[in-house]
C-alpha cells in the first residue's frame, strides 16, 4: 500500500495567516511601550497601573504557555 503525501496547504496558510496577525499585535504593542503607554509621568494613576497589570497578566499568560512555563511547565 502506498502512502499519500498530506497536503497541507491550507493548514500551512491558516498557520502562516495568524502568525503574521500575531507579529503585528507584537509591533503595534512594542510601539505603544515605546511610547510609555501614551502616558507621560505626570498623567500616571493607579488607574494605569492597573491597565498596565492586567495587560501584563494576559501576556504573562500567553508567554506560559509558550515557553511552558509557570502554570504551563511540564
Amino acid at each position: 500500500m502506498t502512502r499519500r503525501a498530506t497536503d497541507n496547504t491550507k493548514a500551512l496558510d491558516a498557520f502562516i495567516a495568524a502568525k503574521t496577525e500575531i507579529d503585528a499585535m507584537l509591533e503595534r504593542l512594542a510601539a505603544l511601550s515605546a511610547d510609555h503607554f501614551e502616558t507621560s509621568p505626570d498623567e500616571i494613576n493607579w488607574g494605569h497601573v492597573g491597565t498596565l497589570n492586567h495587560y501584563r497578566a494576559k501576556l504573562r499568560e500567553i508567554s506560559d504557555m509558550a515557553f511552558r512555563e509557570g502554570e504551563h511547565a511540564e
